[in-house]
């Protein structure tokens, strides 16, 4: 049996964090000692650390709640779980591609570098004058 402090400790995940999982139904809640703190057994341990990585790779709590009833059942095909891992590379390379666009347009604006004063100063006219850029980001 583990404490929320040792949850935390062994997982990196925040206590408060942790209390939060539970809310979402993500962990089931714990059984409480006879003082009322939370035990945790190894189960909950092994699934907040699912949970951990699983946030780190940056996807949703409901990709998270579905991949997690997935991994209730072991003898089903991953079809689902792969497609869930599919949807959120394919919004994560979206999301690389707005930012090498972002990249792109501040390294335009920043290359106009020198002695201006800020009433000259390219960088606070393009951010005051959206139709100074070159491209959507």
């Amino acid at each position: 049996m583990y404490s929320i402090g040792d949850l935390s400790r062994r997982t990196g995940v925040k206590i408060p964090t942790i209390r939060y999982y539970e809310q979402m139904g993500l962990i089931e809640a714990p059984e409480r000692s006879e003082g009322n703190q939370r035990r945790y057994e190894k189960r909950e341990l092994e699934r907040l650390a699912f949970i951990r990585h699983a946030r780190d790779l940056g996807l949703s709590i409901e990709a998270i709640r579905d991949l997690l009833a997935l991994s209730e059942h072991p003898e089903r095909p991953c079809g689902e779980a792969d497609r869930i891992a599919t949807e959120h590379l394919a919004s994560v390379r979206e999301r690389i591609a707005r930012l090498r666009k972002l990249e792109s347009e501040l390294e335009r604006i920043v290359a106009c570098h020198g002695d201006h004063t800020i009433g000259d100063c390219y960088v606070i006219r393009a951010l005051a004058d959206h139709s100074m850029c070159e491209s959507e980001y």
